[in-house]
């Protein structure tokens, strides 16, 4: 618990210009964060590793309302440290509309800061980015089941 904490002093906030990332993709592409600035906000959700029981609960909570996210123009991106291989067999097995990041040398997490550079994984935080690039919004403590709903809030209200 010690070691999250020395980097939740690194932690993005809210009002700062996202970090921007170029990074191999789930789906093959590479994902450059500039390319969707300007489109609509951009749900970016770090999770420790793919299929494990509670990054499962979460993916599947998104999938599971991702026309809602469509619905109010959120573009969704998971990251975590596994491979694109890793990616790929885990949007593969739960149905996944969206595009998982490979963040394998952990320069996205150590950017927003929710890793260091000696992690093993990354941290459960998500930011809600703005059209403008902006952080709007941090979500530090997931919880996986419930954590769906809450976007999907924080994007609606974003919205307005």
């Amino acid at each position: 618990m010690a070691a999250w904490f020395a980097y939740a002093a690194e932690l993005v906030k809210v009002g700062d210009v996202a970090p921007d990332f170029s990074v191999a993709a789930s789906d093959g592409t590479t994902v450059r964060l500039k390319d969707y600035l300007g489109k609509g906000p951009i749900v970016l959700y770090f999770y420790p590793k793919d299929d494990t029981p509670g990054c499962t609960k979460e993916a599947c909570g998104i999938r599971d309302s991702f026309a809602e996210f469509k619905g109010l123009n959120a573009t969704v991106f998971g990251v975590s440290f596994d491979s694109v291989a890793a990616h790929q067999q885990f949007v593969t097995k739960y149905k996944l509309p969206f595009v998982l990041l490979a963040d394998t040398d952990k320069k996205i997490a150590v950017a927003y800061g929710v890793a260091g550079t000696k992690s093993l994984w990354a941290s459960r935080v998500t930011f809600l980015i703005d059209a403008q690039g902006k952080i709007a919004r941090v979500f530090p403590k997931v919880s996986p089941v419930e954590h769906s709903a809450e976007l999907r809030q924080a994007l609606a209200e974003l919205r307005k």
